[in-house]
């Protein structure tokens, strides 16, 4: 298994375990201090919109990895390597915003969860 396949698999499931939060909290779960910077603790009706939204990014996010990685077609098209370039530089504004929230839950949970994603990008990108 090469690094960058591993890689892809970790950042795989961070995906899946941030495509659970936001049903969860699309759902009315409270935990809306871990997301969208954190202001509200139940999601009022258009942030539930958008985290439902985001599930969709994230399948898609996963796809572009997963395919650079080479575990789906399409690894050396040139469109999926700039998008894996975009999405490690989305995932490294990432860091930054959430290590900027001004709520503390989002900063303790999601600023690590943008470390893994955008180190595992960078591996992914560079393979």
């Amino acid at each position: 298994m090469t690094l960058a396949t591993v890689a892809a698999l970790v950042a795989c499931l961070m995906l899946a375990t941030l495509a659970v939060l936001q049903i969860c909290v699309a759902a009315g779960a409270p935990w809306g201090r871990l997301v969208w910077g954190g202001t509200h603790r139940v999601l009022p009706r258009r942030l539930r919109v958008a985290s439902t939204a985001s599930v969709l990014l994230y399948a898609g996010f996963a796809a572009v990895l997963l395919s650079r990685a080479d575990i789906l077609p399409g690894s050396d098209s040139l469109l999926v390597r700039i998008l894996t370039w975009v999405l490690f530089a989305y995932f490294a504004v990432g860091i930054v915003m959430n290590g900027i929230s001004r709520s503390r839950a989002e900063r303790v949970t999601m600023t690590p969860v943008c470390v893994v994603l955008a180190a595992a990008a960078l591996v992914i990108a560079l393979s």
